[in-house]
Order: C-alpha cells, then structure tokens, then sequence
C-alpha cells in the first residue's frame, strides 16, 4: 500500500504505526507539513492517508499559516473517500474539515486516561479488536468531538476520544503511534516549563507503554486491513 503520512510537529512522525508499516512491506510517503512541505500527489494517489499531531492548536491559522492549506487538502480526502487516520491535531482538522465544532477541551488530557468503548465500536473494523476499556496516552488541550454524521467510538469522562466518519475514516483523540524515547522526548523538550512534573510523567510511561504498543499496533494493523477492503 502507498500511505501518505502528514506531520504536523517536530517528533511527531509516524513512530510505531511507521515500523508497522514498514514491517508489511507499505510505501510511507512523510510530508513535513509544519515546515511548509506541501504533498506533491493528490489524495486520490494514496491508498491511505494518516495525519499526526502536533503543537498547533486546530483554528491557529495566523500563527501556523500551513494549517490552512491542509485542511483544504483533508477536505479533499473527504471529498474523494479514501481511507484516513488522524491522530490527536489530525482528528481535530479533520473533524474541522468536515464542518465539525473543534472546541477547547474542558481540562487539558496530559498523560494516561482511560477510555471506554461504546456500544457502536463492538462492530467497528478497528475498535472491535480493542478492550473494551484500556489506559490511553494523551496530551491536547482542544477536543474533536464527533463531527457531523460520524459515529462515536470511544469516550472519557472529559469527552469523546474516538470517531469514525463514513466507511473508512478514523479520528483518535489519543496517541496510540508514540513509542516511549517519543514521550520522554516531548517532556524534556520542555524544560523548567514542562505542563505535568516530568518524573512521574517518565514512570507513567516506562509502566504503561508495553501494553499501550500492543494497542497501537493493532490499531494500525486492523486501519490498514479496514483500507485495503474499500
């Protein structure tokens, strides 16, 4: 399969969901959209598409004048229908693409929550192979919600946590592609000013991350299993 791969932040690439892709043999074409970098192929030239997150906050438009841009390119993904992921700020535009209200998260989730499925996942091509609950990896401060006409697929007690749109696009509210040096990585990159305490952020992650790749990689299996069936 030939994926496209669209990051939005500086160690925010594909990580786990990049080594299972490897694994399968796919073709992973990284676009660095934070740095201006444009996909040179339109949608339809992909047999998947995957967005990241990233620091951007979803209406930053001034700020991050490539926001723009994208979510016209995602609104292009909508248009044509093919098979899509979008991870934390990519749920977030492409929820925004598909005229979704992206709010302002009630508190910000940073760290591990747990989630629960609801009763629609339990036929859901990817989140039928979940727990029905499980810790999950999080760090947002806005929210996706459930965009119009999506179905909700997973939630907490601060808000939905997973959406599927159509056939075959997933929105993820939480980070099932990072791997542990990842997270290590993002909170030391903040130094004194760090959002959580970074030793017990380090202790969440070194006890939790095991289980939460198993996750991830069913999740990102059981994705492109779902793409290659459209």
């Amino acid at each position: 399969m030939k994926i496209l791969a669209l990051v939005n932040g500086d160690g925010g690439g594909p990580s786990l969901f990049g080594e299972v892709m490897e694994s399968r043999g796919d073709s992973v074409v990284e676009v660095q959209v934070h740095k201006e970098e444009r996909p040179e192929r339109p949608p339809s030239d992909y047999d998947a598409v995957l967005v990241l997150g990233g620091t951007a906050h979803p209406y930053e438009d001034e700020a991050h004048p490539w926001l723009v841009p994208e979510v016209e390119y995602l609104e292009r993904v909508l248009d044509v229908g093919v098979p899509a992921l979008g991870v934390c700020l990519g749920a977030e535009l492409f929820a925004r693409a598909a005229g979704g209200r992206v709010e302002r998260a009630r508190e910000p989730e940073i760290g591990w929550f747990p989630v629960e499925l609801t009763a629609a996942a339990e036929t859901d091509p990817v989140f039928s192979g979940l727990p029905r609950r499980f810790p999950s990896f999080q760090w947002h401060e806005y929210a996706a919600g459930v965009p119009p006409g999506a179905v909700e697929l997973a939630r907490n007690d601060s808000g939905s946590q997973a959406y599927r749109l159509g056939k075959a696009l997933w929105g993820l509210q939480f980070h099932p592609e990072v791997r542990f040096a990842q997270l290590v990585g993002w909170i030391q990159s903040y130094g004194a000013e760090a959002p959580v305490p970074p030793e017990p952020f380090i202790a969440d992650a070194e006890h939790h991350i095991a289980a939460w790749n198993d996750i991830g990689r069913t999740i990102c299996i059981r994705f492109l299993e779902a793409a290659a069936r459209v």
